[in-house]
C-alpha cells in the first residue's frame, strides 16, 4: 500500500505543468477520483485509476482538490480528481420561504452552496429523496426547482 502524507502542489502550478504533462502523454499519471464528502476528510484509503492502494493521510491545514498532486515522482504521479457533483437547485419565492429553505436543509445537514438567489443541494442520493422531503414547500409554491 502506498502511503501518501502531503499534497505536493496543483497540477496547475507552473513547476509542475510541464513534467506532469509529459508523464500524462506517456500514460503515467494514475489518478484518484473524489466526490467533495471524500476530498473533506483527511485520512482515507482508496485506489488509483491503475488500481494502487493507497493510504491518505493529510496534516489538518491541508485540503484535497480537483488538481491536487499527492506523488510526483521521476517516472509517475498520482493527481487527484473531483467527481462532478450532482445538484437540487432550488428558488425560493420570497424571503420567508428563503429562511424555511435554509432552516430545512439546515436540519437534514445537507450540504448546501448559495448562488444567485438558489439554494443547491449537493446530492448524496437519488433526487426523489430529496424531493420527497422537500414536497410540502414544492406543492405550496413557496420553493420551485430550477431546470438547468
Amino acid at each position: 500500500m502506498l502511503r501518501l502524507n502531503a499534497i505536493l502542489g496543483q497540477a496547475t502550478d507552473p513547476e509542475f505543468f510541464d513534467e506532469l504533462h509529459h508523464l500524462q502523454h506517456n500514460g503515467r499519471v494514475e489518478r484518484i477520483v473524489l466526490g467533495a464528502e471524500d476530498a473533506a476528510r483527511h485520512r482515507l484509503r482508496v485506489q488509483t485509476d491503475a488500481g494502487t492502494e493507497c493510504a491518505i493521510s493529510l496534516p489538518r491545514d491541508q485540503r484535497l482538490n480537483n488538481g491536487s498532486i499527492l506523488l510526483f515522482e521521476q517516472d509517475r504521479a498520482i493527481v487527484v480528481m473531483m467527481r462532478e457533483e450532482e445538484v437540487l437547485k432550488l428558488a425560493p419565492a420570497d424571503a420567508a420561504a428563503a429562511l424555511e429553505l435554509g432552516y430545512f436543509a439546515g436540519n437534514m445537514h445537507w450540504p448546501v452552496r448559495f448562488h444567485a438567489g438558489e439554494l443547491h443541494i449537493l446530492m448524496h442520493g437519488p433526487a426523489h429523496s430529496y424531493l420527497d422531503r422537500l414536497d410540502p414547500m414544492l406543492a405550496s409554491r413557496r420553493v420551485a426547482v430550477v431546470r438547468s
